[in-house]
This record gives structure tokens, C-alpha cells and sequence, in this order.
């Protein structure tokens, strides 16, 4: 079907700017012919910034925000908000940070009513912009995001979603498959479940997990970043359960 308007949203790359094998620019728009066929056919990106994460791991990936203009062929007939249409443009580059205040702005968006929120069902969505916010959630596929200060983020099912662009902020997960990210300054992440993810690009970010989870942190010089570094833990090198900054451009244990 046609689009009757723009949709917004947000995709995923590899460092280079590619998906799928085609090569993407910042700030054109492409085109293609035929009918967009969700996972066949067609560019693709999600309404959703957390749903790119489906797709794309968060410490690997580059994330743009996209539109897809009035007029174009749409499919969308997918379980989330991923979308395949004939034309698409692309923004600039949103870096982790951006991409983490553009989920925080999705949420808060369609979580004007908060009353309407409840933490206890499965695949639930809140977010808070507010300063001292604490946001739980024990349902599986939830996704918490908050823009405030001192913020305090828990999540306990399974390939749940948090982020958090605040400072002071403290992010926790125990279930499975979850993915944690933290653009604020001196936050914490605890990966307390198996097959994490974790980005912590803050300055004095701090970060554990489990064995098998995958960390990001970010060293910086003057308030300007200096070195971006990931890691598996594998319980020798990086060990389990151990709180860690980067440090010359190295993981080291906080005592």
C-alpha cells in the first residue's frame, strides 16, 4: 500500500553503512522498484528505535534516523513496528547517544497516559523524562527508557530493553538476552542475565555482567571522547560479577 504520510523512525547499519549488502550515504534518499515485501524486499527500518535492536546488536551497529515520504510503497505486516518501503531517507549518523535520546523521545511519546502503564504484563513500555525517576518492569520484550538524572532502571524478564541518557544512572537486568544502554555520566550497568548486552558511553561509566555478555564502555580526556572499547566476558581476561571502567584503553577492575 501507498503511505497517505512520512514515517519517521530509525535503522541500523554496520559501521560502514551497510545493510543487507547495499551501501547506504548520511543525508540522500534512494529508491527502488517492485512491491516492498517486509524481510524480502524493500529498505527497511522500525517506527520503534528499540525494535531496531531485534535486528542489530547495540554495540556493533550505527543507527540513523530515516522517513519514508508520502507516497511511497509500504509493507508492514510484521510482529513489531519494522517497516519495508520503496524509498527512504537517510539522516545523519545518531552515534549511541542519539540513538538512545531518540527511544527515550519515541517512548515518552506514546506514553503520554502513564496511568495506563502496568509493570507486571508481559512486553510493556514506559519511560520518564523526569529527574529521580525509577522505572520497573518483570515482564519478557519490555522496554524502559528515561531521560533523567539519578534515574533507576529495572528489568527482570527476558529480551527486555533498557536505556538511559541521564547522569547518575543505575540500569539493572536479570533476565536473559536483555540489552542495557547508558549515555549519561558516572551510571551503572549490571548485566545479571546471560546473553546481554551492554553500552555504557558515558563518562566514569561503570559495568558488570555475566559470562557470555558482551560490554561497551567509553574512555574520555577533557569531557572529549577518547576511546570506545567492547568486550566479551569470559571469565578469565573479563572476569563475571566485577564492576569495570575503561583506563588507557583497557578494562580495568573497580575496587
Amino acid at each position: 500500500m501507498k503511505t497517505k504520510k512520512t514515517i519517521k523512525g530509525v535503522k541500523a547499519f554496520d559501521k560502514n553503512l551497510k545493510c543487507r549488502g547495499f551501501q547506504y550515504k548520511e543525508n540522500e534518499s534512494f529508491e527502488m522498484d517492485g512491491e516492498p515485501d517486509l524481510c524480502e524486499h524493500g529498505f527497511h527500518f522500525c517506527k520503534n528505535p528499540f525494535d531496531v535492536l531485534n535486528y542489530y546488536n547495540l554495540c556493533d551497529s550505527e543507527f540513523c534516523e530515516v522517513e519514508s515520504p508520502k507516497g511511497a510503497k509500504i509493507d508492514k505486516s510484521g510482529d513489531d513496528s519494522k517497516v519495508a518501503t520503496t524509498k527512504i531517507k537517510i539522516k545523519s549518523k545518531l552515534g549511541l547517544s542519539g540513538f538512545v535520546n531518540s527511544a527515550v523521545k519515541f517512548l515518552l511519546d506514546i506514553t503520554v497516559d502513564k496511568s495506563k502503564n502496568n509493570n507486571n504484563d508481559n512486553s510493556s513500555q514506559l519511560a520518564s523524562s523526569g529527574d529521580s525517576s525509577q522505572l520497573a518492569s518483570s515482564g519478557d520484550s519490555s522496554k524502559l527508557a528515561s531521560s533523567g538524572d539519578h534515574s533507576k532502571l529495572a528489568s527482570s524478564g527476558y529480551s527486555s530493553k533498557l536505556a538511559s541518557s541521564g547522569y547518575h544512572s543505575q540500569l539493572a537486568s536479570s533476565g536473559y538476552s536483555n540489552q542495557l544502554a547508558s549515555t549519561g555520566d558516572h551510571s551503572k550497568l549490571a548485566l545479571n542475565g546471560k546473553d546481554s548486552v551492554g553500552a555504557a558511553i558515558g563518562i566514569n561509566n561503570q559495568i558488570k555482567g555475566k559470562v557470555g555478555c558482551w560490554i561497551t564502555l567509553s574512555e574520555y580526556d577533557n569531557n572529549k571522547i577518547k576511546c570506545v572499547k567492547s568486550a566479551k566476558i569470559d571469565g578469565k581476561k573479563i572476569k563475571e560479577d566485577v564492576w569495570y571502567k575503561l583506563k588507557n584503553g583497557k578494562f580495568v577492575m573497580v575496587k
